[in-house]
């Protein structure tokens, strides 16, 4: 009886979906009846599946973003919409040099920040003349957005573009049906007159315009235009096919499951959906067994980790020395390729439009471990596609070189459906546990010590349905030698501080010095500070205030800010006032958390 209720409810939903299907499988998203029970719920989800462009993004597994934009020429990380076009101005700006340094490190595709928060286009809009038209870069009659993309054509990469629906340059901004309509035209000149798009990329960023309101999005008008110009582009981040992993430090999910029953909130009832369920994108649990029984709707909703080489997404000079490490990177390519997830790695061009040569260094350094790593397979017909139930396992014959290494694949066109899975290797006579996992999806890497086994052997412990098993493969991954330097917090020792008042936080330096500029170091499980002051004094009485800013985007990316003066000052004392922090509070800040910077 319980077979002939599950077929009837799975004909049911069939009938109903005005999805497409093919051969028992959903394609993008599903829909639960009430009535039935978690394991049927979870064999429906064992058969949904990714849309053809979601698994040609997947395939790509590098991609590049490019933070280039009026923030490059004002040393910010946010705009306030309100800075001169003319600033804009890249000396020696090589859209090939972009391209190349990213494709001989094995990146597939770039986006573009054609527009950030600060309203400034990277193409000549015909929608504002807070644009590159306005720069006098080339006469006026630049187009970073176009060379970009014709030196993607010329070698092959694909193009993505990124476009702020935040802007705080547009007048019309926190007029939602006005300002909709720009965003619009906007979107329709870049999907329109590039060609090609792979993909658009939406950050949830919403805050006041330059008339102090706040915008209401209208998500679906933006979808359709980008499915009706460019119906092969995945819509990513606030987008309904790619979702933020939710943290910008390149870290995956232990667990990181494409089936979900997250989706953007872009409407009200997709929000009441997630506030139900207890979900956004930085949740743990984003496609366990228990979530599913409590979903209504389940999308395939692949994750995408994005992290910048440097400690900012837009280039500043003091930050060449803290371009990531070898061994950062190849730890992040394992924490996100190697959990299930797409990189993408921000790599910001300085002012003269050229990725730095550190960059560039460290790019090649990359793309060459990861190809020496991957090269050799070391067990024989680990491309043989098979299947496997709860418990069953797969032995393979090793080539007997070392190895450190094991990578898995799921046919995902077939669903994702491995829970549990242990790996294990025959050394002299005994079978010794290697590694153990959860989630496999379209890769898993785990890493483990040097071995040498003579077979390997696959269990998969725990799936939804019977399991596809694309590839195995085993490898060794070379030792990385290398020392990274200490970033430097303050240039004055604070051996002599004291601190006056806690709330502002004031200190006595000790003596008067010549300074240029603070930093501040967010705490990472606490509030920080977004909105500030900065005065010094010499004598504790009359003071100057030196900046009033915010640091954009700490809450999201909580690294050190470092901020410089237009001049050097001298003071002996100095004032640090927190506005407002990232939760809309008023945080406190330490003597730890703030250095001093000097000529």
């Amino acid at each position: 009886m319980k077979k002939r209720v599950f077929a009837a409810s799975l004909v049911a939903i069939l009938f109903c979906s005005c999805l497409s299907q093919h051969k028992n499988y959903f394609v993008k998203e599903v829909a639960f009846q009430d009535d039935i029970t978690v394991e049927e719920r979870l064999k429906l989800a064992a058969r949904l599946v990714p849309t053809d462009q979601q698994y040609a993004w997947q395939q790509l597994e590098l991609t590049a973003f490019i933070h280039f934009g009026m923030n490059t020429f004002t040393d910010r990380e946010w705009g306030d919409g309100q800075e001169d076009p003319a600033l804009f101005n890249p000396t020696e700006f090589d859209a090939e040099q972009w391209v190349v340094s990213l494709q001989e490190a094995g990146f597939k595709m770039i986006i573009l920040t054609a527009k950030h928060h600060d309203g400034f286009c990277l193409w000549p809009t015909s929608t504002t003349t807070h644009s590159i038209r306005s720069s006098g870069w080339k006469g006026g009659n630049g187009d970073i957005v176009g060379e970009v993309k014709d030196a993607c054509d010329k070698h092959g990469m694909k193009f993505g573009v990124y476009l702020s629906p935040w802007d705080r340059n547009a007048e019309s901004y926190g007029d939602s049906p006005r300002y909709n309509a720009f965003f619009v035209e906007q979107l329709k000149e870049l999907l329109t007159n590039y060609g090609e798009i792979h993909e658009v990329w939406f950050d949830g960023a919403n805050g006041e315009g330059p008339n102090g309101k706040r915008q209401i999005y209208d998500w679906a008008r933006f979808y359709h235009v980008i499915d009706s110009l460019q119906p092969k582009a995945v819509k990513a981040i606030m987008g309904n096919d790619i979702r933020w992993v939710g943290n910008e430090s390149g870290l995956g999910r232990e667990t990181e499951w494409s089936v979900t029953p997250l989706n953007p909130d872009i409407n009200e009832a997709i929000t009441e959906e997630n506030k139900r369920l207890e979900i956004n994108p930085m949740s743990s649990d984003l496609g366990s067994r228990d979530l599913i029984a409590k979903a209504r709707k389940l999308y395939w909703y692949p994750s995408e980790v994005d992290v910048s080489i440097r400690p900012g997404w837009f280039y500043h000079q003091e930050q060449d020395h803290q371009v990531k490490t070898l061994q950062q990177l190849v730890d992040i390519y394992y924490q996100s390729v190697g959990m299930n997830s797409v990189l993408l790695l921000n790599v910001p061009p300085d002012k003269r439009g050229l990725l730095h040569e550190a960059d560039v260094a460290r790019l090649k350094e990359f793309g060459k471990y990861i190809r020496n790593t991957f090269e050799k397979n070391r067990i024989k017909k680990g491309d043989l596609v098979w299947t496997a139930k709860n418990g069953e396992q797969r032995e393979f014959a090793s080539t007997g070189d070392t190895i450190n290494t094991v990578m898995l694949q799921e046919e995902i066109r077939k669903g994702q459906r491995v829970e549990r899975f242990k790996v294990e290797g025959l050394i002299g006579n005994e079978w010794r546990t290697l590694a153990e996992g959860t989630t496999i999806g379209y890769k898993r890497l785990v890493k483990f010590d040097d071995c040498a086994p003579s077979r390997l052997r696959i269990t998969i412990a725990d799936t939804r349905d019977k399991a596809h098993i694309l590839a195995v493969g085993a490898y060794l991954a070379p030792q990385i030698r290398e020392q990274s330097d200490d970033l430097k917090l303050s240039d004055l020792s604070k051996e002599k501080w004291s601190i006056k008042e806690q709330h502002p936080l004031v200190v006595d330096m000790g003596d008067n010095h010549s300074i240029n500029g603070f930093t501040y170091n967010p705490y990472e499980e606490e509030e920080a500070v977004f909105n500030y002051i900065f005065s010094v004094s010499g004598d504790g009485k009359s003071w100057t205030e030196l900046k009033r800013g915010e640091f954009g985007n700490i809450k999201n990316n909580p690294v050190p800010q470092f901020v410089r003066f237009d001049k050097n000052v001298s003071a002996r004392l100095f004032r640090f006032e927190a506005i407002i922090g990232t939760e809309g509070g008023k945080p406190n800040t330490s003597i730890d958390q703030v250095g001093i910077l000097i000529p």
